[in-house]
């Protein structure tokens, strides 16, 4: 019944149908054993119903004690062989089950490992995470509840449902006409309990979005006493789980008063009739009794098999938030034909370059700057003018509407993005490190790297003084982005990772905005001999760092307003010379007593 129900919804048939396709078919075989295990064990339970006749007609009525032994080993058996059967059936398809999830949360990280960037701009960690989580487990649970479940409880009724036809095939068909009744509520119940899910699911995301927000952010929410509005918050949300969980289950209990009327309506009929015919000797006793037993024990799955809808329809409803996910396309992909860079020179030529953010917010027009190989060029501006996405268009976070970019005569869409981006190295003011070690936070991306080779990198980060003096030097954990670290700190460890990196090409997007002046000073004398010989692009807020630049970019409103030397562009007097007379002026004033 269960079953009809389910093929009766095309969305449903399509979910199952694409977990076969994608994820279980290749598992077949050890489903095909479990199902054997199955068919064993469902069986035995119609042979322990069938073992009630000769009992009582031909032991109980008969008084033949030879015949008591015979049954009584014969059930015996019964029962070893249904638990050996049901170990079978019940490692064989957990082994599936567990399996299964297993490959669908590989499957998930790969996509997400290899999405666009501006898919994560446009979905929180928090959001993410709950794929993982509240998603997969919900899948866990119903695909393990389907194997084991619905498998045990279709092979014990076909076999408990044969043994009542085969006994008296008039007598079970009156007990069963009534259950297709049953079919239309179920299938109800079931399209509801996944309206349901859905909507849990995804507060369940947004409760898990604000949790990593809250507690990322502890700091601004302490200094901002912002604790009173942050449990106003999180209580709303819990509320609002709480709400849909009791609808939720509701509605999952709805199927047991329909399953247990339509049970008592179908044994009521099997006693009356089945009783008048035993009372007037047209069946025996044992006959009878074998038959009622049969029917309870059908009974019992049968209302669970009526209950498993709820709990698929739950985990489909993950299924399908989830392959929504795998279903979105990276846009930012490697061509047919794509070609392995290599950079002989480092020469990046950005031509007519125009870009718009997929919200359609203008960020580019017709941008053209050309960075001679080992050259070093500054890109300022103002905040939003566009200077940071130009410096994500190189390697490919985003790829233009319009015109071009090249390395050394090649455009970057025509060469694989690992060869591309393995000859980048970006510093970014946006410091990410992992709740790792010291030394394999630097070592990201080159994890080859000898110790020497480290630790030069960190000396010329300005960055081995402070990591010897952490507790367990190299090997000291940063804790989730760092937070162990002082911002300083943090910085220097992302440009030793650069500077071990050892790219031909640097990115360099505000690299020393969280150092104090010593610091600062320390690691632009080391940025610049790493920059030398190098094709460096330098975005920087403090304009002393980019004076002897060989040449300078101002970016205005998505648009080149200005190029030239410091000195030249000092002589435009333009809108360069009005940001170095405001930011000089501005470090010279005096701080008031």
């Amino acid at each position: 019944m269960t079953v009809l129900s389910l093929f009766s919804d095309k969305t449903t048939v399509s979910l199952v149908g694409r977990l076969w396709n994608e994820h279980i078919r290749s598992y077949r075989w050890h489903v095909t054993g479990g199902l054997v295990c199955m068919a064993v064990a469902a069986a035995t339970t119609a042979m322990l119903a069938k073992m009630l006749q000769p009992l009582f007609d031909d032991v109980f009525v008969a008084r033949n004690e030879d015949m008591l032994f015979y049954v009584a080993f014969f059930v015996l058996g019964v029962f070893v062989v249904k638990g050996i059967s049901s170990f079978g059936e019940s490692v064989s398809m957990v082994y599936v089950g567990q399996k299964i999830i297993a490959d669908i949360q590989k499957r998930l990280f790969d996509h997400f490992i290899n999405a666009d960037l501006a898919y994560f701009h446009a979905h929180s960690s928090g959001e993410l995470v709950s794929r993982f989580t509240n998603d997969v487990n919900m899948m866990r649970a119903a695909v393990t509840t389907a194997l084991t479940g619905m498998g045990k409880d279709i092979l014990s009724l076909i076999f408990l449902v044969g043994l009542m036809f085969y006994q008296d095939w008039l007598l079970a068909s009156l007990a069963f006409f009534i259950f297709p009744v049953a079919i239309l509520p179920i299938v109800k119940i079931g399209k509801k309990m996944r309206k349901v899910s859905l909507n849990t699911q995804e507060e369940t995301g947004t409760f898990t979005i604000l949790l990593h927000q809250v507690f990322q952010g502890m700091r601004v929410v302490k200094s901002y006493a912002m604790e009173a509005y942050e449990k106003k918050r999180s209580y709303h949300l819990i509320d609002v789980l709480c709400r849909l969980n009791v609808k939720g289950g509701r509605v999952r209990a709805a199927s047991h008063p329909v399953m247990e009327t339509l049970g008592g309506i179908a044994i009521v009929i099997v006693i009356l009739y089945g009783g008048s015919q035993v009372i007037a000797g047209n069946r025996t006793t044992g006959t009878f009794i074998s038959f009622i037993t049969a029917l309870l024990l059908a009974y019992e799955p049968m209302k669970r098999l009526a209950g498993l809808n709820a709990s698929l329809q739950e985990g489909l409803a993950a299924a399908l938030r989830i392959f929504a996910a795998l279903d979105l396309k990276s846009k930012i992909t490697d061509r047919p034909q794509a070609q392995a860079l290599e950079v002989k020179k480092g020469k990046v030529s950005i031509e007519k370059v125009f870009f718009a953010y997929p919200n359609g917010k203008k960020a580019l027009k017709s941008v053209s700057i050309e960075i001679p190989a080992g050259k070093r060029i500054a890109l300022v501006g103002p905040s939003g003018s566009g200077k940071s996405t130009l410096l994500n268009l190189i390697p490919r976070f985003y790829d233009v509407i319009e015109g071009s970019i090249s390395i050394d005569g090649k455009d970057i869409r025509q060469v694989t993005l690992d060869s591309l981006r393995s000859q980048i190295a970006l510093v970014s003011q946006e410091v990410i490190l992992f709740d790792d070690t010291v030394r394999a936070n630097i070592a990201y991306g080159r994890l080859g790297a000898t110790d020497e080779e480290i630790i030069n990198a960190a000396k010329a980060a300005a960055a081995h003084t402070f990591i010897k003096s952490l507790p367990q030097g190299y090997e000291t954990q940063v804790g989730e982005q760092g937070v162990r670290l002082s911002g300083g700190q943090r910085q220097r460890l992302s440009i030793a990772r650069a500077m071990l990196k050892n790219a031909p090409l640097l990115l360099l997007d505000e690299a020393t905005s969280s150092l104090d002046t010593v610091s600062e000073r320390q690691v632009q004398a080391a940025l610049n001999r790493l920059m030398e010989g190098r094709t460096t692009v330098v975005i920087a807020h403090r304009l002393s760092t980019v004076i002897d630049a060989d040449m300078i970019y101002v970016i205005e409103e998505g648009e080149v307003s200005e190029k030239g030397t410091h000195q030249e562009l000092l002589n435009n007097n333009k809108t360069y010379a009005k940001l170095v007379d405001l930011q000089f002026k501005a470090e010279t004033i005096p701080f008031a007593s």
